[in-house]
């Protein structure tokens, strides 16, 4: 019983799996869905700018896509928010999707999110770990490769 607690424990996806089920039901049973998704969405925004407030006072650099993320999840709270107004509206047409305010601003920030998400999909590509990283991994790959023949040659040498 205590082996199986400890591996319950140590693979970290159900210990995620068990937290997030009991804030659901806690939600539910409050009927505060919606409020919880958002203060998560708040958390973890503020963590972002936490995390990157710190790897500026430790690395003396600022890291764009942590800055990112946290803009992406404040757009997407944003859209959260946006759409539960939405389902209060009575659509009956497609002219009435752009002559409301709460219509447009769903627009705007979808928009918004794709174009952080490209944002951060290029400051991935460009940052100095992933360049340097894929740098260091051909090299050692290219290391791999130049080990692995002379270890063919020396098994033909000694056959």
């Amino acid at each position: 019983m205590k082996k199986t607690i400890l591996n319950f424990f140590s693979d970290k996806l159900y210990i995620e799996i068990s937290i997030a089920s009991v804030l659901f039901i806690i939600a539910l049973a409050t009927n505060m869905l919606m409020d919880f998704i958002i203060y998560m969405l708040y958390f973890i925004i503020f963590l972002e700018i936490v995390r990157a407030v710190v790897n500026y006072v430790r690395e003396e650099r600022v890291a764009l896509s942590l800055l990112v993320d946290a803009f992406i999840i404040l757009a997407l709270r944003e859209f959260i928010v946006n759409v539960v107004k939405v389902n209060k509206e009575e659509l009956s047409t497609i002219e009435e999707l752009f002559s409301s305010a709460v219509n447009l601003n769903l627009f705007v920030l979808a928009g918004v999110i794709v174009f952080l998400l490209g944002v951060r999909y290029l400051s991935v590509k460009t940052s100095q770990r992933y360049l340097f990283g894929k740098k260091e991994g051909k090299e050692a790959l290219e290391e791999e490769l130049s080990l692995e023949k002379k270890e063919k040659v020396a098994d033909l040498t000694v056959k």
